[in-house]
Protein backbone atom coordinates (compact mmCIF):
# COMPACT_ATOMS: atom_id res chain seq x y z
CA UNK A 1 0.00 0.00 0.00
CA UNK A 2 2.86 2.39 0.71
CA UNK A 3 4.26 1.76 -2.77
CA UNK A 4 0.87 2.57 -4.30
CA UNK A 5 0.63 5.67 -2.11
CA UNK A 6 4.02 6.84 -3.37
CA UNK A 7 2.99 6.40 -7.00
CA UNK A 8 -0.22 8.33 -6.34
CA UNK A 9 1.79 11.14 -4.75
CA UNK A 10 4.00 11.26 -7.85
CA UNK A 11 0.94 11.47 -10.12
CA UNK A 12 -0.57 14.17 -7.92
CA UNK A 13 2.66 16.16 -8.03
CA UNK A 14 2.79 15.86 -11.82
CA UNK A 15 -0.83 16.99 -12.19
CA UNK A 16 -0.24 19.92 -9.82
CA UNK A 17 2.73 21.16 -11.83
CA UNK A 18 1.15 20.62 -15.25
CA UNK A 19 -1.96 22.52 -14.19
CA UNK A 20 0.07 25.45 -12.87
CA UNK A 21 2.28 27.07 -15.54
CA UNK A 22 4.09 29.12 -12.89
CA UNK A 23 5.28 25.96 -11.11
CA UNK A 24 6.27 24.27 -14.36
CA UNK A 25 8.29 27.29 -15.44
CA UNK A 26 10.02 27.53 -12.05
CA UNK A 27 11.32 23.98 -12.35
CA UNK A 28 11.78 23.69 -16.11
CA UNK A 29 14.37 26.41 -16.70
CA UNK A 30 17.22 24.95 -14.57
CA UNK A 31 16.42 21.42 -15.82
CA UNK A 32 16.58 22.56 -19.45
CA UNK A 33 20.01 24.14 -19.01
CA UNK A 34 21.48 21.04 -17.36
CA UNK A 35 19.74 18.68 -19.83
CA UNK A 36 21.67 20.17 -22.74
CA UNK A 37 24.96 19.45 -20.97
CA UNK A 38 23.98 15.90 -20.04
CA UNK A 39 22.82 14.99 -23.54
CA UNK A 40 26.34 15.80 -24.72
CA UNK A 41 27.78 13.54 -22.02
CA UNK A 42 25.35 10.75 -22.99
CA UNK A 43 26.38 10.90 -26.64
CA UNK A 44 30.03 10.68 -25.60
CA UNK A 45 29.35 7.62 -23.42
CA UNK A 46 27.49 5.79 -26.20
CA UNK A 47 30.27 6.58 -28.67
CA UNK A 48 32.96 5.15 -26.39
CA UNK A 49 30.91 2.29 -24.91
CA UNK A 50 32.42 -0.56 -27.03
CA UNK A 51 35.95 0.60 -26.21
CA UNK A 52 35.13 0.92 -22.50
CA UNK A 53 33.62 -2.57 -22.41
CA UNK A 54 36.71 -4.01 -24.10
CA UNK A 55 39.05 -2.16 -21.74
CA UNK A 56 37.25 -3.54 -18.68
CA UNK A 57 37.26 -7.15 -19.94
CA UNK A 58 40.84 -7.85 -21.10
CA UNK A 59 40.53 -11.39 -19.72
CA UNK A 60 38.11 -12.19 -22.56
CA UNK A 61 40.56 -11.37 -25.36
CA UNK A 62 41.54 -14.99 -25.86
CA UNK A 63 38.02 -16.40 -25.65
CA UNK A 64 35.86 -17.56 -28.54
CA UNK A 65 34.04 -14.90 -30.56
CA UNK A 66 30.71 -15.79 -28.95
CA UNK A 67 32.08 -15.82 -25.39
CA UNK A 68 33.95 -12.55 -25.91
CA UNK A 69 30.91 -10.84 -27.45
CA UNK A 70 28.53 -11.96 -24.69
CA UNK A 71 30.97 -10.88 -22.00
CA UNK A 72 31.42 -7.44 -23.51
CA UNK A 73 27.70 -7.01 -24.06
CA UNK A 74 27.23 -7.75 -20.34
CA UNK A 75 30.03 -5.32 -19.49
CA UNK A 76 28.41 -2.66 -21.67
CA UNK A 77 25.06 -3.20 -19.94
CA UNK A 78 26.78 -2.98 -16.55
CA UNK A 79 28.50 0.26 -17.55
CA UNK A 80 25.19 1.73 -18.72
CA UNK A 81 23.39 0.69 -15.50
CA UNK A 82 26.11 2.09 -13.22
CA UNK A 83 26.66 5.23 -15.30
CA UNK A 84 22.90 5.72 -15.58
CA UNK A 85 22.45 5.64 -11.81
CA UNK A 86 25.26 8.14 -11.34
CA UNK A 87 24.10 10.31 -14.23
CA UNK A 88 20.47 10.58 -13.11
CA UNK A 89 21.37 11.34 -9.50
CA UNK A 90 24.07 13.83 -10.44
CA UNK A 91 21.74 15.38 -13.02
CA UNK A 92 19.18 16.11 -10.33
CA UNK A 93 21.87 17.23 -7.88
CA UNK A 94 23.36 19.65 -10.43
CA UNK A 95 19.92 20.86 -11.48
CA UNK A 96 18.94 21.57 -7.88
CA UNK A 97 22.28 23.25 -7.22
CA UNK A 98 21.83 25.49 -10.26
CA UNK A 99 18.17 26.21 -9.56
CA UNK A 100 18.03 25.68 -5.80
CA UNK A 101 16.04 28.84 -5.00
CA UNK A 102 13.57 28.06 -7.82
CA UNK A 103 12.88 24.57 -6.46
CA UNK A 104 12.63 25.84 -2.91
CA UNK A 105 10.01 28.31 -4.06
CA UNK A 106 8.16 25.57 -5.95
CA UNK A 107 8.17 23.35 -2.86
CA UNK A 108 6.98 26.22 -0.67
CA UNK A 109 4.04 26.96 -2.97
CA UNK A 110 2.94 23.30 -3.00
CA UNK A 111 3.56 22.95 0.75
CA UNK A 112 1.55 26.02 1.67
CA UNK A 113 -1.36 25.07 -0.60
CA UNK A 114 -1.72 21.61 0.97
CA UNK A 115 -1.88 22.77 4.58
CA UNK A 116 -0.14 24.51 7.49
CA UNK A 117 3.64 24.17 7.80
CA UNK A 118 4.95 23.84 11.37
CA UNK A 119 8.25 25.37 12.46
CA UNK A 120 9.05 27.10 9.16
CA UNK A 121 12.74 27.96 8.86
CA UNK A 122 13.39 30.82 6.44
CA UNK A 123 16.68 30.90 4.50
CA UNK A 124 18.36 33.45 2.28
CA UNK A 125 18.94 33.04 -1.47
CA UNK A 126 22.67 32.65 -0.87
CA UNK A 127 22.09 30.11 1.88
CA UNK A 128 19.87 28.09 -0.43
CA UNK A 129 22.54 27.94 -3.13
CA UNK A 130 25.35 27.02 -0.71
CA UNK A 131 23.27 24.32 0.95
CA UNK A 132 22.19 22.97 -2.43
CA UNK A 133 25.80 22.66 -3.59
CA UNK A 134 26.89 21.02 -0.33
CA UNK A 135 24.07 18.49 -0.28
CA UNK A 136 24.53 17.88 -3.98
CA UNK A 137 28.17 16.95 -3.46
CA UNK A 138 27.19 14.51 -0.69
CA UNK A 139 24.61 12.96 -3.00
CA UNK A 140 27.10 12.63 -5.84
CA UNK A 141 29.56 10.92 -3.47
CA UNK A 142 26.88 8.42 -2.43
CA UNK A 143 25.96 7.72 -6.05
CA UNK A 144 29.60 7.09 -6.97
CA UNK A 145 29.94 4.65 -4.07
CA UNK A 146 26.81 2.85 -5.25
CA UNK A 147 28.09 2.68 -8.84
CA UNK A 148 30.78 0.09 -8.01
CA UNK A 149 28.46 -2.66 -6.67
CA UNK A 150 25.93 -1.85 -9.41
CA UNK A 151 28.61 -2.39 -12.05
CA UNK A 152 29.70 -5.68 -10.46
CA UNK A 153 26.08 -6.83 -10.23
CA UNK A 154 25.66 -6.13 -13.91
CA UNK A 155 28.49 -8.54 -14.72
CA UNK A 156 26.71 -11.52 -13.14
CA UNK A 157 26.03 -14.00 -15.97
CA UNK A 158 22.46 -14.14 -17.36
CA UNK A 159 20.70 -12.21 -14.57
CA UNK A 160 23.17 -9.32 -14.31
CA UNK A 161 21.84 -7.25 -17.25
CA UNK A 162 18.37 -7.40 -15.65
CA UNK A 163 19.27 -7.05 -11.98
CA UNK A 164 21.71 -4.18 -12.62
CA UNK A 165 19.12 -1.70 -13.99
CA UNK A 166 16.54 -2.77 -11.38
CA UNK A 167 19.00 -2.21 -8.54
CA UNK A 168 20.03 1.11 -10.11
CA UNK A 169 16.40 2.27 -10.13
CA UNK A 170 15.95 1.29 -6.46
CA UNK A 171 19.18 2.95 -5.32
CA UNK A 172 18.81 5.96 -7.60
CA UNK A 173 15.18 6.51 -6.68
CA UNK A 174 15.99 6.65 -2.98
CA UNK A 175 18.94 9.00 -3.51
CA UNK A 176 16.75 11.32 -5.58
CA UNK A 177 14.21 11.51 -2.79
CA UNK A 178 16.92 12.49 -0.29
CA UNK A 179 17.63 15.50 -2.49
CA UNK A 180 14.13 16.36 -3.70
CA UNK A 181 12.57 16.31 -0.21
CA UNK A 182 15.26 18.72 0.96
CA UNK A 183 13.35 22.02 0.53
CA UNK A 184 10.30 20.80 2.46
CA UNK A 185 12.23 19.01 5.20
CA UNK A 186 14.82 21.76 5.63
CA UNK A 187 11.93 24.14 6.31
CA UNK A 188 11.22 21.82 9.23
CA UNK A 189 14.83 21.81 10.45
CA UNK A 190 15.93 18.40 9.11
CA UNK A 191 19.48 18.15 7.73
CA UNK A 192 20.91 15.64 5.22
CA UNK A 193 21.33 12.84 7.76
CA UNK A 194 17.90 13.37 9.28
CA UNK A 195 16.31 13.21 5.82
CA UNK A 196 18.00 9.87 5.14
CA UNK A 197 16.75 8.43 8.42
CA UNK A 198 13.21 9.68 7.84
CA UNK A 199 13.03 8.17 4.34
CA UNK A 200 14.18 4.81 5.71
CA UNK A 201 11.04 4.65 7.87
CA UNK A 202 8.83 4.36 4.75
CA UNK A 203 10.99 2.76 2.04
CA UNK A 204 8.08 1.61 -0.13
CA UNK A 205 6.45 5.05 -0.22
CA UNK A 206 9.84 6.59 -0.97
CA UNK A 207 10.36 4.20 -3.88
CA UNK A 208 6.83 4.86 -5.11
CA UNK A 209 7.83 8.47 -5.77
CA UNK A 210 11.54 7.89 -6.41
CA UNK A 211 11.44 5.13 -9.05
CA UNK A 212 9.12 6.99 -11.49
CA UNK A 213 11.29 10.06 -10.95
CA UNK A 214 14.45 8.07 -11.70
CA UNK A 215 13.03 6.46 -14.84
CA UNK A 216 11.66 9.70 -16.29
CA UNK A 217 14.73 11.73 -15.36
CA UNK A 218 16.83 9.21 -17.31
CA UNK A 219 15.09 10.24 -20.56
CA UNK A 220 16.75 13.30 -22.11
CA UNK A 221 14.54 16.40 -22.00
CA UNK A 222 11.62 14.50 -20.40
CA UNK A 223 13.42 15.41 -17.18
CA UNK A 224 12.57 19.05 -17.87
CA UNK A 225 9.01 18.23 -16.79
CA UNK A 226 9.83 15.24 -14.57
CA UNK A 227 11.98 17.18 -12.11
CA UNK A 228 9.39 19.89 -11.29
CA UNK A 229 6.73 17.17 -11.00
CA UNK A 230 8.98 15.12 -8.72
CA UNK A 231 9.79 18.19 -6.64
CA UNK A 232 6.08 18.76 -6.00
CA UNK A 233 5.57 15.03 -5.28
CA UNK A 234 8.54 14.95 -2.91
CA UNK A 235 7.02 17.83 -0.98
CA UNK A 236 3.83 15.81 -0.56
CA UNK A 237 5.91 12.79 0.46
CA UNK A 238 7.71 14.86 3.09
CA UNK A 239 4.38 15.87 4.61
CA UNK A 240 3.20 12.27 4.58
CA UNK A 241 6.36 11.02 6.30
CA UNK A 242 6.03 13.71 8.96
CA UNK A 243 2.41 12.80 9.63
CA UNK A 244 1.12 16.17 8.48
CA UNK A 245 -2.32 16.61 6.90
CA UNK A 246 -2.46 15.53 3.26
CA UNK A 247 -5.44 14.37 1.23
CA UNK A 248 -4.59 12.18 -1.76
CA UNK A 249 -7.28 12.09 -4.41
Amino acid sequence: MDLVLGVRLFVRGAVTVLRTPRLLLLGAIPALIVSVLYVGALVTLVTWLPDLAATLTPFADGWSETGRSLTRIAAGAAIVAAAGAVAVVTFVAVTLAVGGPFYERLAEIVDDEVGPVPAVRETSWTGSVVRGVRDGLLLVALSLLAAVPLFLLGLVPVVGPVLGPVAAALVGGRLLMIELTAPALQRRGLDFGARRRLLRTRRAATWGVGIPTYLLAAIPFVAIIAIPAASAAATLLARELRGEPIAVA
